[in-house]
């Protein structure tokens, strides 16, 4: 067991622990610990807010529009999306957009680089990576640059991408090198340095806040106050329910002068990985199928799958932003031939981690999902506007 395969396992040790389904004695005694850790990392949190609210910590300004898109909880609020059509509505309005991205589980830089940082002058220091100029070409893969930031340049070949943990520096560049007008922080919640002219946080209505309690002990990076900081909430994977009246009280209770907007993911087509023709996913019904991901909440891929009429007879769950091997991917294939299934599915961000391979024994393909705005009263691209340029 390698050590990819060993971090994994304790996640999913800790996630059984956070949703409550062991209840073992090794498990309530570990989750003492986790509860200890949590403690100790609410405090490191507070410090920091409380530092940048007196001053200690300066917050930055660039000269421009600065939008911020992020969530309180780790994982699975559908950031990407929403920043995609964030940032494909801006730069369709006339923005030089840039997407800020720290490039969550890309590869880091070596040691030396690290340490010769720490003693560069900013003149010299390393710059941040470069996954897309706008000019409709991805220079980077999905290791180097990371899962989202390597799908949103490749959906958005007008928009620069660029990755770096110093937003900062990253917004510098950007406006530099590249002229931007426009800054979107992708997972951009947490970062005080850049001062964000809207803050937008991402609420997955399904599983709001999960137990309340913060890294390890619960999902949550921040204490759920802290949502006073958004301009605007948006409750993704909403649909439509009264029960979301309980949740937006709640929400009001932290943070009375937030917007709420109800969203929804809309799965839209199928895409074949490795011919790139696309299918409707009337495709699905009546097939059988097989599911393959590593994102945080697969129940909600799986669920499109079926509500479209397919028979899930096998699904492989990985963890989140998980490195598929080549031997994973082939003995995947291979055992869904053997079941007898139709079609191969997986996700948009698992697609990008996938390698390459001359064939595919069945037919695989990722299912494609946008965002929209679930009431209808108005488009997303016009909330957009209204929420950038009123």
């Amino acid at each position: 067991m390698n050590i990819q395969e060993l971090i994994e396992k304790l996640e999913a040790f800790i996630l059984d622990i956070i949703n409550g389904n062991r209840n073992d004695r090794p498990a309530r005694c570990f989750a003492g610990f986790l509860f200890g850790v949590s403690r100790l990392f609410r405090a490191i949190v507070q410090l920091r807010h409380s530092l940048y609210r007196k001053r200690i910590f300066r917050h930055k300004t660039l000269g421009c529009l600065v939008v911020s898109i992020g969530n309180i909880t780790a994982g699975g609020t559908g950031k990407t999306p929403v920043t995609e059509v964030f940032a494909r509505t801006l730069s369709a309005k006339g923005r030089k957009v840039a997407i800020l991205s720290r490039g969550y589980r890309s590869k880091s830089k070596s040691l030396k680089e690290k340490i010769l940082d720490l003693f560069r002058s900013k003149k010299f220091e390393t710059p941040p990576r470069v996954v897309s100029e706008g000019k409709g070409e991805v220079l980077l893969d999905s290791y180097m640059a990371g899962d989202e930031p390597f799908m949103l340049a490749k959906n958005l070949p007008d928009v620069l991408v660029l990755t770096d943990k110093d937003r900062v520096k990253s917004g510098r560049y950007a406006i530099r090198k590249y002229g931007v007008d426009t800054l979107i922080m992708d997972d951009g919640f947490q970062h005080l340095h850049l001062k964000p002219k809207i803050n937008i946080m991402l609420v997955d209505s399904t599983n709001p806040f999960s137990n309340h309690e913060l890294l390890p002990r619960g999902l949550l990076r921040e204490p759920i106050k802290n949502m006073r900081r958004a301009d605007f909430i948006f409750l993704t994977k909403s649909n439509g329910g009264k029960h979301l009246r309980h949740l937006k009280q709640f929400i009001n209770k932290h943070n009375p002068r937030a917007e709420i907007i109800e969203c929804t993911h809309k799965p839209q087509y199928l895409r074949n990985l490795l011919t790139g023709e696309d299918l409707p996913l009337s495709e699905l019904k009546d097939k059988k199928i097989t599911s393959i991901s590593g994102i945080a909440v697969p129940e909600s891929f799986e669920n499109f799958l079926t509500g479209f009429g397919a028979e899930l007879i096998h699904k492989e769950r990985y963890a989140d932003h998980h490195k598929y091997s080549r031997s994973e991917i082939v003995d995947f294939l291979d055992k869904s031939k053997e079941l007898g299934a139709e079609m191969v599915l997986t996700t948009e961000k698992d697609a990008v981690r996938f390698p390459d391979l001359e064939s595919h024994p069945v037919p695989t393909l990722y299912l494609r999902v946008e965002i929209d705005i679930l009431s209808g009263e108005e488009s997303f691209k016009d909330a957009i506007s209204r929420i950038c340029f009123s």
